[in-house]
């Protein structure tokens, strides 16, 4: 590994895409400690602190979560890039019913217009979410240090302008760097609320509130739960492929035998995040606006993240989005159509069937693989209840961000790994000897 890393770094064009990787994931992590204007950050930190020590802050643990701490903060970057996610969801779903829109996805010169449109959407559930963390705001005794309607008015454009600088920051990763830049952003929130957690848990062991044997049992958990992801992302179903001999041309080409790599977890962590989302949007609006308006507070409680309600949906969504993402990715008549074009068939298998075929095997393993994704989202709630961990603590070393942390990670090691052998280097998966050039 140590060969490897050093290998990697001697590599120019590798060692400018860590090296931009990891500047720009510092920028969105210096964001997240900016707090608006308007705000008295003394007064905030203990307000967060007294709600969690009554353990009322499940709400701000939820959001913290996934804007790597920057919601309790009142920060430049509290929104995180959910809003974003929240917008591409409702853009792919706006395609199934709008044939014009998915017509204009087709297209190269149309997506770019769909990208735009994303980006526009995007500002607009911003604007509405931020006015709703401008109305929490002012339940907070004292927090505010100016008027109501400027400290709106600022707190809109700054934190709007802040998710927006964040979905800019990930375009760019994934453009210079390593890795999907927006899955990275996320990621690295994440990790970077793990020492809070250590400290959390250290403290809960110290008081008497956890126990050693619960501690440990929970660790080991932990790490099988890990080796079960790192298979299930790497587990795949092979559909072998013949290919005829054509002509084309003057020219002969030789058939020969193939096969469709089909991953048990096609869409990866895209199911959780996009639930994650879609979840978080109401949540959100309906926790911060329940002061104000009383049928909201219905809402909020509905949508608990501890609650029963909250996990039912939260499982359909994960078990709905695997599915509605493997079709939009994995289209079986796209590649029944490429195989049928190229003159190949797949054994025991007529070419008027060959798309129902795909889409049984796709349908097979979505589902037990959507399953156990769902299964793992739910581990945080379930170690709350049994093992009466602290929240921060579960939701950071379980469920969502284990898929996450494992799933970027691997991809982000697989994207090195095809860079280096560009330079003829096996990389991280193997020793990281050098490949002898033919």
């Amino acid at each position: 590994m140590s060969n490897t890393l050093v290998d990697m770094m001697r590599m120019n064009d590798v060692r400018k895409k860590v090296l931009i990787t990891i500047g720009l994931l510092i920028v969105s992590r210096i964001g997240t400690v900016i707090p608006i204007p308007g705000i008295d950050p003394v007064i905030l930190e203990a307000y967060f602190l007294s709600s969690a020590q009554s353990s009322t802050i499940g709400f701000t643990e939820y959001l913290n979560f996934f804007s790597g701490g920057a919601f309790s903060n009142f920060s430049l970057f509290m929104l995180g890039v959910m809003p974003y996610i929240s917008t591409q969801i409702i853009v792919q779903l706006l395609m199934l019913v709008v044939p014009s829109l998915k017509k204009l996805a087709q297209d190269p010169h149309g997506s770019k217009k769909i990208q735009q449109y994303t980006r526009w959407g995007t500002i607009i559930v911003c604007l509405i979410q931020s006015f709703a963390v401008s109305v929490y705001a002012t339940t907070i005794p004292e927090a505010i240090i100016m008027g109501r309607l400027p400290f709106t008015l600022i707190a809109m454009v700054t934190v709007t302008a802040g998710s927006m600088f964040l979905v800019w920051l990930g375009d760019k990763i994934t453009q210079y760097g390593v890795g999907n830049g927006i899955s990275l952003l996320i990621f690295a929130g994440i990790v970077a609320r793990m020492p809070s957690a250590f400290s959390t848990l250290f403290s809960s062991i110290a008081s008497g509130s956890l126990n050693w044997l619960a501690v440990i049992v929970v660790v080991v958990m932990y790490v099988f739960v890990v080796i079960m992801v790192v298979y299930e992302e790497k587990g795949m179903r092979k559909i072998p492929v013949k290919y005829a001999k054509r002509v084309v041309g003057n020219k002969m080409y030789q058939g020969g035998s193939n096969y469709i790599p089909f991953k048990i977890n096609p869409s990866g962590v895209i199911p959780v995040i996009f639930a994650s989302a879609l979840l978080s949007f109401p949540l959100q609006i309906a926790t911060s606006l329940a002061p104000n308006v009383g049928w909201l507070q219905s809402v909020a409680n509905f949508l608990n993240p501890q609650g029963a309600p909250y996990l039912i949906i939260y499982t359909l969504l994960i078990i709905g989005f695997a599915f509605f993402y493997t079709q939009v990715s994995l289209n079986p008549e796209e590649i029944a159509k490429n195989i049928r074009d190229n003159g190949g068939t797949i054994p025991q298998v007529s070419n008027d069937n060959m798309e129902k075929y795909l889409r049984k095997v796709l349908n097979r393993i979505v589902l037990p693989g959507s399953l156990f994704l769902a299964f793992i989202a739910l581990i945080p709630t379930l170690i709350q209840k049994f093992f009466n961990f602290p929240a921060d603590v579960a939701m950071l070393f379980g469920g969502t961000s284990l898929i996450i942390m494992v799933g970027v990670c691997l991809e982000t090691v697989r994207q090195l790994d095809s860079l280096m052998k560009l330079h003829h280097h096996d990389g991280f998966m193997t020793s990281g000897r050098k490949i002898k050039k033919i």
